[in-house]
C-alpha cells in the first residue's frame, strides 16, 4: 500500500505540473465552469497515458511467438470490430478527468498571475468549532473522563455514606461520580467577505460578453475564497432597473432594453447599508458592462455614488468593461477621467477571452 500511495502522489504531482503549464488556457476557457463542486473542480487533462494491466490467454505462447512475420501489423484475432464510422490513421486523444481542490487551484492562479495575499480589513465574531476543554459535565466519552474530579466525587460519596475504612481504603467510582471534560466553543474574530457581482443585461450585452463575465467571476470567486474563511456572494443584474437574483439566473438570463447603471449602484449601496456593514465585512463589488449608459446625467450620478457613498465603505471597487459590437465603451472613459486618482477603484477592459487573465490580475493584484 505504501508503494501505491507513493505512485499516486507522484502521479498527482505530474497532473499539477500539467495544470500549471496549461493554466492560461483554462483562464480564458469556460471548460471548468460546469465542473465545479463545493470544494473541488473536475479538470480534463489530455494526453496523459495511464499505466494499466492487460490480461489475455498466453498458453503455449512465449515472447515473440505466434503467427505473422517481423514488421507485420497485429490486428488481434483478425475479426472486424463493432465500432461505427470510417477507419482512421490518427492516434486518438485520451482525456483524463482529475479532481483538484479549489485551494490548490487558487494557489496555482496566484503563482501564475503573481497575486499577493489579501490583508482582511473587517472582523466578524463567530463561534469556532474548536476551543479549550475548560468545562465539566456528567456525560460524555470515557476517554475524556477527568480522573481527579471523578475520584474526588467518589471519595466524598463513600465518606458521606459511612463506608470509608481507613485501614482498608477503597474507592470505586460509580456512574454518578463520573465527571467528563467538555469543550466550550470560543468566540474568535473570523475574517468575512462578501463578493457582489453586478452585470449589465441590456440588449447590447450578447452571449459572448456574458460568457466572458462568467469566466472572470469563476476565477475571482476561487481566489477570494482561498483568502477568507467565511464568504458570501450576491448577484445583481440591471438594465434600466436592477434587482438581486440567484447564481443560475445571473449567468443565464436573457434580457433586452436600455441601460441605467445607477440602478445597480443603488441596490449595491442598499445591501452595504442594511446587510453587509463595512465594520463586519470585507466588501468586493465587481461591475461588468459594455460601457453603454442611457445618459451623461446618470453617469454623473454613478460617479457621485461611488466617490461619496460606495468607495469609503468597500475594500475596492472593480469595473470590467467587455467589448461589444453595440456598446460605446464610454463609461470606462468617464470613470477613469473622474476617479483615476482613487486607488480603491480598479478598471479593466477586455477585448476578447484572451484578455481575461490580464483583467483578473488587474482586479486581484492590489492585494486589498
Amino acid at each position: 500500500m505504501y508503494r501505491i500511495e507513493q505512485d499516486r502522489s507522484r502521479f498527482r504531482e505530474i497532473v499539477k505540473g500539467r495544470l500549471r503549464k496549461d493554466l492560461r488556457k483554462y483562464l480564458s476557457s469556460s471548460e471548468l465552469l460546469g465542473r465545479r463542486g463545493d470544494k473541488s473542480v473536475s479538470i480534463p487533462i489530455p494526453q496523459i497515458e495511464l499505466p494499466r494491466f492487460r490480461f489475455g490467454d498466453n498458453s503455449n505462447q512465449g515472447v515473440g511467438q505466434g503467427p505473422g512475420k517481423e514488421g507485420e501489423a497485429i490486428d488481434g484475432d483478425g475479426q472486424q470490430g463493432d465500432g461505427a464510422g470510417v477507419a482512421g490513421d490518427q492516434e486518438g486523444q485520451h482525456i483524463l478527468e482529475v479532481d483538484v481542490d479549489l485551494q490548490e487551484l487558487a494557489e496555482m492562479l496566484g503563482e501564475e498571475l503573481s497575486l499577493p495575499n489579501i490583508e482582511p480589513r473587517g472582523d466578524r465574531q463567530m463561534d469556532s468549532e474548536g476551543g479549550k476543554y475548560s468545562g465539566i459535565r456528567q456525560t460524555g466519552p470515557k476517554s475524556l473522563r477527568h480522573f481527579r474530579r471523578t475520584y474526588d466525587r467518589a471519595l466524598r460519596r463513600v465518606i458521606a455514606s459511612g463506608e470509608w475504612d481507613p485501614l482498608q481504603p477503597k474507592v470505586i467510582p460509580i456512574h454518578d461520580d463520573e465527571r467528563i471534560r467538555s469543550c466550550k466553543p470560543v468566540p474568535k474574530p473570523d475574517s468575512s467577505a462578501v463578493i457582489i457581482h453586478m452585470m449589465d443585461v441590456s440588449g447590447s450585452m450578447g452571449r459572448e460578453q456574458k460568457e466572458v463575465v462568467r469566466i472572470k467571476a469563476f476565477w475571482i470567486d476561487t481566489w477570494l475564497r482561498s483568502q477568507y474563511n467565511n464568504i458570501e456572494v450576491v448577484y445583481i443584474v440591471h438594465d434600466a432597473t436592477a434587482r438581486i437574483v440567484d447564481k443560475e439566473t445571473f449567468f443565464h438570463i436573457r434580457e433586452s432594453g436600455g441601460t441605467k447603471i445607477s440602478s445597480a449602484y443603488d441596490v449595491l449601496l442598499e445591501q452595504i447599508r442594511e446587510v453587509y456593514r463595512p465594520e463586519d465585512w470585507n466588501i468586493y463589488p465587481f461591475h461588468y458592462s459594455d460601457g453603454d449608459n442611457w445618459s451623461a446625467r446618470d453617469t454623473e450620478k454613478c460617479i457621485t455614488l461611488l466617490r461619496d457613498e460606495i468607495l469609503p465603505r468597500v475594500n475596492q471597487f472593480c469595473y470590467g468593461q467587455v467589448k461589444s459590437a453595440y456598446g460605446s465603451g464610454q463609461f470606462l472613459k468617464d470613470l477613469d477621467g473622474a476617479l483615476a486618482h482613487d486607488p480603491r477603484i480598479i478598471t479593466s477592459s477586455v477585448e476578447d477571452r484572451e484578455g481575461i487573465p490580464g483583467a483578473i490580475k488587474d482586479f486581484l493584484g492590489a492585494g486589498s
